[in-house]
């Protein structure tokens, strides 16, 4: 094995790499790339096993982000089972198919004995499952029947985002019993703040907090300190509704549950931070009309999932064509119609955008529902209005001035009014519709919006100005 010189590999400020990998900006400083990557040609292990094994699984997973696809497979080659597999749940779902992938099962097989069951899951769940199969059968068997039935609960469910790693007792020990127990037990979760209440057939009863237990004399029953579980989660649940239970009620952790009530894991606070930030991570995506793509997917694949919605842009950008081609004389006779027309279906479909992008969050927090829904109209019509007014004063005004012809401006200021309060109503009632007929408004609302506020501006716009100069 050939090392990288002393020098190369100590640098003056080595001590501070482990501390402080990220630069000003955020990123993975370029130094410490440029020192990983000698490391890998040199195959410098001594080097990367206390540089780069020893990070924290969150800074491993910037790391192999930002490194090149080469580096990134020849650094987890030679770290070989000094690779932290954590790392993986921190890195684009395509970064860790490739990583994935180019590891021998028997490699991850062994790793996934050391991780928390949530992680293995999630590395897990997007293998094919021949090699999925493969891993399982050289798992201990209690750890392989754990992993399988969270693999067979939804994808994106708290079934599947749970830890099945928890601390349960009868209700008939006692707390000196249980406090032995947790000493002596070495298959025990490595952290935890509660502990559940079972009874035989492993339904759940209540849950005991870890300070209580501290705080109270050895003799006395887990029965008489525990208290009721007001929160179970179904481990059928999706993961974005168990988040919101977690942010309503404050909680650190909470028992999943099956059908029956019996308890199979604990969701954490740790999982459900993810849980939030994927989902708003999701949310903003299909907004933008763009799907699950990931800054590591090829040109190709991103390509392939925004065509679809573009496709439809396509569509809806014909039929706002198709009113301006009614106003087709019109806008020959007054060319200043075709100057300004962008403008209100610019302004509209700004205003509509920032209506529905409050609107789409409120339903996916489920601020927004039936019982406020016609308030929350109202005062959306009450916005559109009142900014249609204002913005509709300075464009007249800007409008006529600049054509020196009064008429114009009032056309588009009147014009803009109308557009902006379609803006605001179709921001709110076209999310809502969706939400109503059970399709996803984050996906859809979008391209309808646009569609309302363009051919509304349009049409106003156009219609007033034809009718206006045919009376006068």
């Amino acid at each position: 094995m050939t090392n990288i010189d002393e020098d190369r590999v100590r640098p003056s400020h080595h001590e501070d790499v482990h501390d402080d990998i990220y630069g000003e900006d955020g990123s993975v400083r370029a130094d410490f790339l440029a020192l990983v990557g000698a490391a890998i040609a040199d195959r410098d292990l001594l080097f990367l096993r206390q540089e780069v094994a020893s990070l924290h699984e969150s800074e491993l997973g910037d790391l192999l982000e930002s490194m090149q696809p080469d580096l990134r497979l020849a650094l987890v080659k030679l770290l070989g089972n000094d690779f932290d597999l954590t790392a993986l749940t921190e890195v684009d779902e395509a970064i860790r198919l490739e990583i994935v992938e180019q590891m021998p099962n028997a490699q991850i097989a062994a790793a996934l004995g050391e991780l928390d069951s949530d992680d293995a899951v999630y590395i897990l769940e997007d293998l094919d499952k021949e090699d999925r199969e493969e891993i399982l059968a050289q798992l201990p068997f209690t750890e392989r029947v754990r992993l399988r039935r969270a693999l067979d609960y939804p994808e994106s469910s708290a079934g599947r985002r749970m830890q099945t790693e928890f601390v349960a007792v009868p209700p008939f020990w006692t707390v000196g019993q249980t406090i032995d127990y947790m000493r002596e037990d070495d298959d025990l979760p490595d952290s935890f703040t509660q502990i559940f209440v079972i009874d035989p057939t492993f339904k759940l009863m209540g849950v005991v907090d870890l300070d209580r237990i501290l705080r109270t004399k050895r003799q006395v029953k887990i029965e008489a300190v525990m208290r009721e579980t007001n929160y179970p989660i179904p481990a059928d649940m999706d993961q974005e509704e168990a988040a919101q239970l977690f942010e309503q009620y404050d909680l650190l952790s909470a028992a999943v549950v099956d059908d029956n009530g019996r308890l199979v894991g604990v969701l954490t606070i740790d999982d459900v931070v993810d849980v939030i930030q994927e989902e708003a991570e999701e949310d903003i995506m299909r907004l933008g009309g763009v799907g699950d793509e990931e800054l590591s997917d090829s040109a190709i694949e991103t390509s392939r999932s925004r065509v679809p919605w573009l496709l439809v842009n396509l569509v809806t950008a014909l039929l706002a064509a198709s009113v301006i081609s009614l106003f087709e004389a019109t806008i020959e006779q007054i060319v200043a119609l075709a100057v300004l027309m962008p403008i209100v279906a610019g302004m509209g479909g700004n205003a509509g955008s920032q209506t529905m992008t409050v609107t789409v969050r409120a339903l996916a927090t489920r601020n927004l529902d039936i019982h406020n829904a016609w308030r929350v109209v109202r005062r959306e019509a009450g916005v559109g209005l009142l900014n249609g007014a204002i913005f509709g004063v300075l464009i007249g005004l800007a409008a006529g001035l600049w054509f020196q012809d009064p008429n114009i401006g009032g056309i588009i200021a009147t014009a803009m009014l109308i557009n902006m309060m379609a803006a605001a109503l179709a921001g709110i009632m076209i999310p809502l519709l969706l939400d109503r007929i059970g399709a996803d408004p984050a996906v859809a609302s979008a391209v309808f919006v646009t569609t309302v506020t363009d051919i509304t501006g349009f049409f106003s716009f156009l219609g007033l100005a034809t009718w206006w100069f045919a009376i006068s």
